[in-house]
């Protein structure tokens, strides 16, 4: 019997340490060839995202797919490969902390705009299979036919989300001239650290008249735009675990709670560290005017 017991907690240790997820410290390098239609401040945002990609794909690995998400070209006789889906979700691993911050050399070859983003950080192995949330910016209507990440100035702003499992969601924005970011969700007026949500259940949020009994709790945006292009990013955290939102503070009585974005961060870090089920799904929205 004792014999038995021993065999048993061998095996469920030796599972303990097979689903252990690794964390690894890393510097990633890109080179993104931009087309004509992209901007200096989009180019660098891509060639970030894609080093962060490319050193997660070379610690972990990849998950062979059969999605067009993946081009292979040749430069001069060099090869390289472009990662065209910025979620993570083909490689086997997301980026926690950015350590420092991310340098970039600018070039032009032949007109074409060319840049390298040089970036360290701390990334973790996926073992598992993440909870596979639907997050979609809507612009202007709250229907999925409104989908879309390119706003003007003045257009109404939703957020559609459904999760297959229960659990607690928040969501912020990031001004990226500013670098402040702003609480979204839970509601300014909400007394909840975080907004619980149902399985399967869909919402829009940032909608009174889809919000039903809680019509009263809810913010409404609209974007504005005060250069000739802005642009935010939109994060969306969700856990099947409970989460307490970050601190922030009431700074004008018509925007909503704010924060640097490093206390931001530094929040994102620890819950990301503490909590191996948290996803987070990031919207990159441009606004014009």
């Amino acid at each position: 019997m004792r014999f038995r017991l021993f065999i048993t907690v061998c095996l469920f240790l030796f599972a303990l340490s097979a689903l252990a997820q690794r964390t690894e410290k890393v510097r990633a390098e890109y080179i993104y060839h931009a087309p004509e239609n992209i901007s200096l401040e989009e180019a660098k945002r891509i060639a970030l995202e894609r080093a962060k990609i490319q050193a997660i794909a070379d610690e972990f690995g990849t998950i062979v797919s059969q999605s067009n998400t993946t081009m292979v070209s040749n430069r001069n006789g060099e090869s390289s490969t472009d990662f065209f889906s910025l979620g993570g979700s083909e490689v086997k691993g997301e980026w926690i902390e950015t350590i420092g911050e991310p340098s970039y050399d600018i070039n032009y070859e032949q007109g074409m705009l060319v840049v390298k983003a040089i970036v360290s950080g701390r990334i973790r192995e996926i073992v598992s299979a993440q909870i596979d949330i639907k997050a979609e910016v809507l612009c202007n209507g709250t229907d999925l036919k409104f989908a879309r990440t390119d706003f003007k100035n003045g257009d109404d702003l939703y957020l559609y989300f459904q999760s297959p499992v229960d659990g607690y969601l928040a969501v912020y924005l990031l001004e990226e001239v500013s670098q402040m970011v702003y609480c979204l969700l839970p509601y300014k007026s909400s007394s909840e650290a975080v907004t619980p949500i149902e399985h399967d259940k869909p919402y829009v949020f940032f909608s009174a008249k889809d919000a039903g009994d809680k019509a009263h709790l809810v913010d409404e945006y609209t974007m504005t735009c005060n250069s000739s292009v802005e642009r935010n990013t939109i994060y969306v955290v969700f856990s099947s675990n409970e989460f307490t939102k970050a601190n922030s503070y009431n700074v004008e009585v018509l925007l909503p709670q704010e924060l640097s974005f490093e206390e931001f961060q530094k929040w994102l870090i620890r819950g990301r560290v503490k909590d191996k089920v948290m996803v987070v799904k990031r919207k990159y929205l441009t606004i014009k005017k």
